[in-house]
């Protein structure tokens, strides 16, 4: 245990630490020297430390003078440079009988002090061309070949302008410090030692390291010869490259071994230390040895006998920093020494026979061959290293020169997606990603003699290899100037490196030798003794191999790094390429093999999960509609179901449809009667008109299909249960038709053929409906386009058209009314000219001709004639008032029988029956004479002929004319108030028009733009920022990002907060009225960049899933660790075994529910599937929260999108909570017509409100606490709160149920309900425009109620308000429909003695007045609001219109009736087609330049 003995306090605010034994016994009294290299030099802490820069000795030199590399074309291909310069025969032994120990000791040493050949990040390409035709890489020729380099670690403070280009930056220390032997981190050191008596940790023996890939720390490329790959059976050592191949790994177990030797030494003299004190006494005796061995005899050698100068003590001043030029290029020079394979030898000098991959043998390894090794069968325990190692001591090295050996040059190991590689052509390249300067500028930096031409360089090669100097030449186009530094170097070396490589190596070491303040010769430090400091000066390598390997002094030569004659074990012969296993060659690897079926699936599934949510939504569907249905039949009650008469079968309809079950019975006036099980009337087939009847039966699948042919109807088809029923069947036709001389025509045929003779009801009604089109098109002069061309049609089929004949209820239908309807029997009866019960198309066409074309009098001669049964010319009272009621009929029930007969009686009394009993053509004519207009352009609206016919413009023109009588009343003061508006005015040249209509758009919608505006803006701006942060250019990944505004959405239904800001300035910026529109659009936008969003992960995975590594490691520093293994992880990691992946499956998941719950069908179908699902935006925002959080890319942000919202929200829920819990007694309840329930129930304390707001409600006795949205129809004045619920769902369907007189004698009260409100929309501003229109569809009067009674209270107080005008249009089917809204209208029309309010009531179930089937009820109308001030059909002053409200027409008359108005207020509540209407018709009129109409809307 060690404490603290002093401390200094250092730059920067670092202190370093003298530590004393903890027992007292003071053994480390220096300084120990950090492993990362901080603080070596006091003054500048990060000299030489990780990190650190690399010097430069000649600036740099960058295309663009920044960052930009110096590439093809301007600087010669790096691979044919290779091949041309650096191509020779091997074999070829060193000039000065290096050794090999040399060779690999050199490698080791430049482990020791630089490494920057791990990838940059972000990462960044220059992969290398491989020219066409490449013997080697290309030899299909497809020039194609890339390649793979990535570019180095650099500071990202530089490389941004010429004044600061890039630098690089060395990833290990720069000391000679032993960091290749402890690791150059506390933690690395740590991982390595065994923390026992000052030992590093041992493997399977006691003398080799432990195997294993040391916690990503060690770099562990794949094998290019095996393809193995993975941390297991690498060693584990301070070196991360040290398993690079097998001979630098020997390097590094030498120094592992020496390390637990000189502990053990040092435990044996002093068994009382600590493992602390072991430890770090034996590094810094290691670390001077290694320091001594690399200066002083390692160096020398290597350089030619140049030597350092004498030490001079420490320089303070001095940077060791590595340059890049001896980094890049000088320190490169030793692969022209490597050879292609290296002997191993026992201490008996016998050379050992070394096994291939196939199993053969050779005489040594090959170098290609043993990159990256796992598992080798030659090098398996220690001594197998020993016999490694001194046969690297007996070897010689190849030649000092420029030739490089083709495991070097053609198979050097690469990445996994192309296994081989040229280290001299990513030599060459690593120089141009670090901007080296030419050779010429090193040369004159370092002061040497300059050259002329590529002559002067070298001239003793160019006598014995001149070939080298042409093509160097020819490649770098003569221009000496661009010959870079390192295939200069190469080209100046003879026997060792030339000057310009000697002078930088010489200049790199004795930097790091001089600046180093823990040098093992400076006495300053306290680190040894001057006995201690001569030991390490006389130690040599060869001492350090005896003391840890199997050889004894006689086993090796006393200068391990070179051999000379007598020395022992001479190696057999100089190694060639031909004597050895052959490289294997280049593969290539796919990263996706094996995962593509894998990947393709779960994508599928992901793109299912809408799917599956929306078969469960139909299953909830089916279920909620199921209970629906089962509640109306249990609240209609039993039904006692007739007997089933004659004999069953099931009718066949169509091979789409599903069989029908019936029962047909043959009555006695031949006639075939079709009931359904219940006994009601399907359809009569009259059997007496036929001259025989077909029958055709099926003579397979059990005979029991029969086929009933019905001339000019459908056929009838039934599949009875067996042959015997339908035997019985045919036996019941025969006695009708024997009576009546026919006979029965009975023909047999397989099943499938009768199916397809049959002519089904929808085939016939094909025939029918070209039979009316084509009628239409010779009445109207139709194109045929339009009617229907027949010219494709066969002839059979034109045939069947012109011949087919109506029956009455085919005409009926044509016309939309019953067939048992009074008008339909009068009208076929007289178009039936041959009585045959059918009409021809000419007798069809007879009558339409009539009917579209004909004048007043022939239509009214046309009605007479209908009615006159007798034929007389008269009309007789019964007949007439048998026409009215015909007419009154096809009203659908919008008048009762009372008001029936209260407008028979008063048109009566207008035709004159009161003094006679019938009338003539010329008094029914002069009755009608006040509407001849409406006469001469009335027509039968058809079935299938209505879109025809309003394409023809005199049509369309009367169809949209506003009439004169239109909102007309009684005590209006201006006669003339809704002429036609004068168009002459707008017209304007169409681009002038187009810009004025673009102007009123933006003036209408600036609120809505400006917010979209914002809302983009924010999320665009936000998305752009971080994808220009995380902009990388050399890789292709997609950069997903959630929308930012995505939390705002909780603002959109923050009602309480809405209601509030309305009152305020807010509401003349911010449209509050389209909060749930703004919420639709921001929910659309948020799925649809949500999918986006999603693909981009899915495309991204797929891009990680193909990358490297070392490409990953850059993107996600804290997920992975660049271990050189290159694999990627697979898809699975990132989709089930991150955070981010796992989150976003289950977000996606969430929103399929959320958004198909949604929907407007599911939402209407089951509302508490929708509230249920929609709740789930707690998980959302929480598991979007935790989706971030992973900090994949970045800091988690979206928190801070979500906090401002989510607190407002959440104030917003606490106001609704504290309202939620305060029951609600209910005072009436009334069950109204047309499923309305009416309900009034107690006002709370301090509940105030404006009329046209809302509530929601609850009610606990329905079993669910689902609240849902109703328009309060009670005044702010009255006492109570009134809303009027139609029973059209589940949920409004129960509560009517229970307030029915049996749920509430058995409940003995009115159940009580929560009360959740009130809420401001658009509604409640009627009050701030002079001049309100309000438009209510069905229920959707409900607001106007509310409104309509507070602008009558306001008034008869004589309140002070802006309104002065409100006009109320009400859309209803029926009037009977909602009589209560009459009963409100009636009230406010008895109260409006200023006449504020104009009414006005469409009834849509009766046709248009300018259909002739109306005319009359037309004429009824006006004659009774004429007489009795009042409607026929309401009882109302208001007058009633028939048909849709044509809305353009009424704003542009009241454009001219109020045009001192600038605004009008327009507030729409209904139906979707409704508010489309009126939105369209406010949208034309702001195209022009006269008073804006302000559309507020809600849909139900």
């Amino acid at each position: 245990m060690l404490t603290p003995l002093s401390s200094v306090e250092m730059k920067g605010g670092f202190k370093r630490c003298l530590f004393k034994p903890a027992d007292g016994h003071s053994e480390i009294t220096w300084e120990v020297p950090r492993f990362d290299g901080w603080y070596n030099s006091l003054g500048q802490p990060r000299r030489g430390a990780i990190g650190a820069h690399l010097l430069r000795l000649v600036p740099a030199h960058y295309r663009d003078g920044v960052y930009q590399p110096v590439r093809e074309p301007h600087l010669p291909n790096p691979r044919r440079l290779s091949r041309l310069l650096t191509r020779g025969p091997s074999g070829l032994p060193s000039t000065r009988n290096q050794t090999l120990l040399s060779v690999f000791f050199g490698y080791h040493i430049t482990f020791e002090i630089l490494d920057s050949r791990t990838p940059g990040c972000p990462p960044e390409f220059m992969n290398i061309r491989v020219p066409t035709g490449d013997p080697v890489f290309d030899p299909t020729s497809t020039g194609e070949v890339l390649l793979p380099f990535q570019r180095g670690p650099w500071d990202k403070e530089s490389g941004q302008s010429p004044s600061n280009p890039r630098t690089q930056v060395n990833m290990v220390t720069a000391w000679i410090d032993g960091s290749s032997i402890y690791g150059p981190s506390t933690s690395w050191s740590d991982s390595l030692r065994s923390f026992s008596e000052g030992l590093l940790t041992s493997g399977s023996e006691w003398n080799m390291p432990k195997q294993g890939g040391g916690r990503n720390l060690m770099w562990s490329a794949a094998d290019p010869s095996t393809g193995e790959r993975g941390p297991q059976g690498l060693y584990e050592l301070g070196n991360a490259w040290a398993n690079e191949n097998i001979f630098t790994a020997a390097e590094g177990i030498i120094w592992f071994r020496y390390h637990n030797y000189v502990a053990s030494k040092l435990h044996v003299e002093h068994p009382g230390w600590s493992d602390e004190e072991l430890f770090q006494n034996a590094r810094k005796t290691v670390v001077a040895t290694f320091q001594n061995i690399a200066l002083y005899e390692w160096l020398p050698g290597y350089l030619g006998d140049r030597e350092l100068p004498p030490y001079p003590g420490y320089q303070k001043f001095v940077d060791p920093g590595t340059s890049p030029e001896f980094q890049a290029a000088a320190i490169r020079f030793g692969i022209t020494m490597a050879p292609p394979g290296v002997y191993m030898r026992n201490r008996a000098c016998q050379f050992r026979e070394v096994v291939n991959m196939d199993g053969s043998v050779s005489p040594a390894l090959r170098l290609c061959n043993s990159f990256w090794k796992r598992q080798s069968p030659n090098v398996k325990t220690g001594q197998d290293i020993d016999d490694l190692l001194m046969g690297m001591a007996s070897q010689i090295a190849e030649r000092e020169d420029n030739i490089v050996v083709e495991d070097l040059r053609d198979y050097m190991h690469g990445p996994l997606r192309f296994s081989r590689t040229d280290l001299v052509a990513m030599t060459v390249q690593r120089g141009r990603d670090f901007g080296l300067g030419s050779y010429i500028e090193v040369r004159k930096a370092l002061d040497l003699p300059s050259v002329k031409t590529f002559g002067d360089i070298n001239p003793a090669l160019n006598r014995t290899n001149p070939e080298v100097k042409t093509e160097a030449c020819q490649l770098y186009n003569g221009d000496i100037s661009k010959l870079e530094l390192f295939p200069g170097g190469l080209l100046e070396s003879l026997d060792g490196p030339g000057p310009v490589f000697a002078a930088i190596i010489l200049d790199q070491f004795e930097r790091i030798r001089n600046g180093d303040r823990f040098w093992f010769e400076n006495k300053h430090n306290g680190l040894f003794t001057d006995e201690e400091i001569q030991a390490i000066r006389n130690t040599t390598f060869s001492d350090v191999l005896i003391a840890v390997t199997s050889a004894e002094a006689t086993d090796l030569q006393h200068d391990v790094f070179f051999w000379k004659d007598g020395d022992p074990c001479p190696q057999p012969t100089q190694l060639t390429q031909s004597m050895l296993y052959p490289c294997t060659n280049a593969t290539k690897v796919n990263y996706f093999d094996g995962s593509k079926a894998g990947f393709g699936i779960f994508i599928v599934v992901l793109f299912l999960f809408p799917v599956v949510s929306f078969l469960v939504a139909c299953m909830v569907a089916y279920l909620r509609k199921y209970r629906y249905r089962k509640f109306q039949r249990r609240k209609a009650g039993p039904k006692t179901e007739e007997p089933t008469v004659g004999i069953t079968a099931s009718e066949w309809q169509g091979h789409k449809k599903a069989l029908h079950p019936v029962s047909v019975e043959v009555d006695e006036k031949r006639g075939l009667h079709v009931f359904d099980r219940s006994g009601s009337s399907l359809r009569y087939l009259f059997l007496g008109n036929q001259d025989y009847l077909d029958v055709h039966l099926s003579s397979d699948r059990h005979r029991k299909a029969l086929l009933l042919k019905v001339p000019k109807e459908y056929d009838l088809v039934l599949l009875f249960d067996d042959e015997s029923k339908r035997a019985a069947f045919v036996k019941r036709l025969q006695p009708v038709v024997t009576d009546i001389g026919q006979e029965i025509r009975v023909k047999e045929m397989r099943e499938k053929q009768l199916l397809k003779e049959a002519l089904t009801k929808e085939q016939r009604a094909q025939i029918v409906e070209t039979f009316i089109r084509h009628a239409f098109s010779k009445v109207l002069e139709i194109e045929k386009c339009d009617a229907g061309d027949m010219s494709g049609v066969s002839h059979q089929k034109a045939r069947e058209v012109l011949r087919c004949e109506l029956t009455a209820s085919e005409f009926a239908d044509a016309l939309c009314l019953k067939a048992d309807s009074l008008f339909v029997e009068s009208m076929f009866t007289l178009a039936d000219k041959d009585g045959n019960g059918y009409l021809s198309f000419q007798e069809f066409l007879d009558v339409m001709v009539i009917f579209m074309k004909g004048s007043s009098e022939e239509k009214s001669k046309l009605m007479f004639s209908m009615n006159d049964i007798g034929g007389t010319g008269f009309l007789s009272k019964d007949e007439f008032a048998r026409m009215l009621r015909s007419f009154i009929e096809i009203s659908n029930g919008a008048l009762s029988k009372s008001q029936a007969e209260d407008g028979i009686k008063a048109m009566m009394n207008a035709a004159g029956f009161e003094d006679r009993e019938k009338i003539s053509w010329e008094d029914f004519h002069f009755l009608l004479q006040d509407h001849e207009k409406e006469l001469q352009f009335a027509q039968l609206n058809v079935k299938d002929g209505l879109e025809i016919r309003r394409r023809k413009k005199y049509v369309s023109g009367y169809l949209s004319a506003p009439s004169n009588d239109f909102l007309t009343h009684k005590n209006t003061k201006t006669p003339h108030v809704y002429v036609k508006p004068k168009r002459e005015q707008y017209i304007r040249n169409p681009v002038r028009q187009k810009i004025q209509h673009f102007k009123r758009f933006i003036e209408n919608y600036r609120r809505h733009i400006v917010c979209y505006m914002i809302i983009s803006g924010i999320t665009a701006g936000v998305t752009l920022e971080r994808c220009y942060f995380f902009y990388c250019p050399l890789v292709s990944y997609i950069l997903p990002r959630s929308p930012s505004c995505f939390p705002y959405m909780l603002l959109t239904v923050s009602r309480n907060l809405i209601t509030l800001c309305r009152e305020t300035f807010l509401n003349r910026y911010i449209p509050f009225d389209a909060a749930i529109d703004f919420h639709r659009h921001m929910a659309m936008a948020a799925i649809i960049l949500s999918v986006f969003h999603s693909l981009g992960h899915v495309v991204n995975i797929y891009i990680f899933s193909i990358s490297d590594l070392n490409i990953l490691a850059c993107l996600f520093p804290k997920v992975l660790a660049n271990n050189g293994s290159e694999f990627p992880l697979k898809w699975s990691f990132w989709f089930f075994q991150t955070v981010p992946g796992m989150t976003g499956i289950l977000l996606l998941f969430t929103f399929s529910f959320m958004y198909v719950f949604a929907s407007h069908y599911f939402r209407r179908i089951s509302f508490r599937g929708f509230w249920i699902t929609h709740y789930l935006y707690v998980v959302v925002y929480t598991l979007t929260i935790i989706h971030g959080s992973f900090a994949l890319l970045q800091e988690p942000r979206f928190y801070i999108y979500l906090i401002p919202p989510a607190l407002l929200f959440l104030l917003d829920k606490l106001i609704s909570l504290s309202r939620k819990k305060v029951e609600i007694p209910v005072v009436k309840a009334e069950l109204l017509p047309s499923g309305v329930t009416h309900l009034k129930f107690k006002r709370p304390q301090g509940f105030m409100y404006r009329s046209g707001q809302w509530v929601r409600i609850a009610c606990l006795m329905l079993g669910t606490d689902e609240y849902h949205p109703f328009t309060l129809t009670s005044a702010p004045h009255e006492e109570t709160l009134s809303l009027h619920i139609r029973a059209v769902g589940p949920w409004t369907s129960q509560l009517r149920e229970l307030y029915t007189e049996e749920s509430l004698l058995e409940l003995g009260a009115y159940p009580k309900l929560y009360l959740d409100g009130p809420f401001g929309e658009g509604h409640q501003e009627w009050i701030d425009f002079e001049v309100s229109v309000l438009v209510g569809g069905g229920i959707g009067v409900t607001p106007f109620a509310s409104i309509l009674k507070d602008l009558v209270f306001k008034s008869s107080i004589k309140s002070k308000i802006q309104c002065k005008k409100v006009y109320f249009i009400w859309v209803t089917r029926t009037q009977r429909q909602f009589e209560w809204v009459s009963d409100i209208i009636r009230e406010v029309e008895e109260m409006d003695t200023q006449e504020l309010v104009s009414v006005h009531t469409y009834i849509t179930q009766v046709a248009e007045k300018f259909d002739l089937r109306t005319t009359m009820l037309y004429v009824c109308e006006r004659h009774f609001q004429k007489v009795w001030n009042r409607s026929l059909f309401t009882g109302l002053r208001s007058v009633t219109h028939f048909g849709r409200p044509p809305f353009v027409s009424f704003f542009s008359s009241l454009q001219e009736v109020h045009p001192e108005v600038g605004k009008i207020g327009v507030f729409s509540c209904g139906p979707p087609g409704l508010t489309k209407n009126v939105e369209k018709a406010c949208q034309q009129m702001n195209k022009r330049d006269q008073a804006h109409f302000m559309h507020h809307y809600e849909n139900f």
